[in-house]
């Protein structure tokens, strides 16, 4: 096992066992706003910490960038430690069990290593870069579909970027009139980690941050899978607007949004 996803895996257990424990003790959870229509609580920052504190006893000079702290810049810049410490908190705070740790490793700028931990249900997605993606340690691999129709899409409403509401209703009501159905389950981080599993056959959503995503995306491109933009261009990076899924549904996908998109999702 690569050295760096043996960490990446302790830590985001460890930080997974907290957030479990936590959920068991709703009365230890401080809820706190954070932006627009975004929440973070006290389990978020300690499970974070937690991450960092593992991450800095193996790889001291390496940098950690993570969704409350920002950046924590070390040495080695080249390499990146990118960490989403409870993706789906808003379901944390509702109890709503369906949340996880998200870390990636990102070397000279490109994804490396990814462990994405569900602790509610055990299951730890893994993946490094030409070594294919796990579930609990057995190989994942995209379903072979090609058509939307019968394709589950998930998918995330843009509740922090309200102003492309109206594109994205257009947009599913187009996709709906050729898929099957949607799920919209409140966790990018499980999301993609389902593509990669084949629960879902398909995701897309509007204005994601790198930590949502960064673990995710490689998960779906070692099960062989594609991440794009919306007009299936790699600018996502960038735009945090995200498709994913096999490659023809993508590409169905892109050519069913097209006309639906405003200038901005374009870009």
């Amino acid at each position: 096992m690569h050295p760096m996803l043996t960490i990446a895996i302790r830590a985001a257990r460890q930080a997974g066992n907290f957030i479990a424990k936590s959920y068991e003790k709703p009365d230890s959870i401080e809820i706190m706003a954070k932006g627009q229509n975004g929440f973070v609580t006290n389990i978020d920052k300690k499970a974070e910490q937690i991450i960092i504190e593992v991450i800095q006893k193996s790889y001291p000079t390496h940098t950690i960038i993570t969704e409350e702290s920002g950046q924590i810049l070390g040495e080695k810049n080249d390499i990146q430690w990118v960490i989403d410490p409870l993706d789906g908190t808003t379901n944390f705070t509702k109890r709503l069990p369906h949340f996880a740790v998200s870390i990636a490793v990102r070397i000279n700028d490109r994804t490396e290593i990814a462990a994405i931990y569900n602790p509610m249900l055990n299951e730890l997605f893994t993946a490094v870069r030409g070594q294919g993606a796990q579930l609990n340690g057995y190989r994942l691999r995209l379903k072979n579909n090609n058509e939307l129709e019968g394709a589950i899409i998930a998918t995330g409403f843009p509740f922090k970027a309200k102003q492309h509401s109206a594109a994205y209703i257009n947009i599913i009501a187009k996709l709906f009139k050729k898929c099957a159905d949607f799920r919209r389950t409140g966790s990018v981080a499980l999301d993609l980690a389902y593509v990669a599993a084949g629960r879902v056959d398909g995701f897309f959503e509007i204005g994601l941050k790198p930590w949502d995503f960064m673990a995710g995306e490689l998960l779906v491109r070692e099960a062989g899978g594609i991440v794009t933009d919306f007009v299936g261009g790699h600018n996502y990076l960038t735009s945090g607007n995200l498709l994913a899924g096999s490659p023809r549904i993508v590409k169905k996908m892109v050519l069913e949004m097209q006309t639906e998109l405003s200038d901005p999702l374009k870009s």
